[in-house]
């Protein structure tokens, strides 16, 4: 049996922002749904490798469906960082909306390096720079004694090689 995903002071704040239709789900397995789709997230596991007791895959799935397309998870996440704000236990510095990942530069990041190092770096890059600058000037003085072959007409033949009379 899976642990539970979430205490119940946590479920207690989650619960409101969940929908509840006229025809389901039971309240008695909301929480077990919604514990699936953590757990589904969780392990990056397919919906069909879901444990049973969580419910039914498809209903677990189904439920998140409905949930994402009725903006519940944008609601639950306004709601819980409001609701930690009123608390005193939030810093939206810290809050992330999306998993993207953002590259630094090493000098972002508190790489450093010692003065022989930046030195040859920078003469890589001078010379780097030379050879760009060689290569266009010698790119540029093969293209003007470029030669043209003249085009030949083809005087209405069908492409065979045959000319009409």
């Amino acid at each position: 049996m899976t642990r539970r995903q979430l205490t119940d002071e946590q479920w207690k704040l989650i619960e409101p922002f969940l929908p509840i239709g006229e025809y389901g789900p039971y309240p008695e397995r909301l929480r077990d749904q919604f514990e699936g789709v953590i757990w589904r997230f969780r392990t990056s596991s397919q919906w069909r490798e879901m444990p049973g007791e969580f419910g039914p895959w498809p209903t677990v799935y189904g439920r998140f469906r409905v949930g994402r397309d009725a903006g519940v998870f944008t609601a639950l996440l306004e709601g819980l960082i409001a609701e930690a704000a009123r608390q005193g236990q939030t810093d939206l510095s810290l809050v992330s909306v999306d998993s993207t990942t953002a590259r630094a530069h090493h000098d972002a990041a508190g790489m450093r390096i010692g003065k022989e190092v930046m030195d040859a770096l920078e003469e890589a890059a001078i010379e780097q720079e030379r050879a760009r600058e060689k290569g266009a000037a010698r790119q540029n003085r093969t293209d003007s004694t470029a030669v043209t072959t003249p085009v030949r007409k083809n005087d209405g033949a069908s492409g065979d090689g045959a000319s009409s009379a």
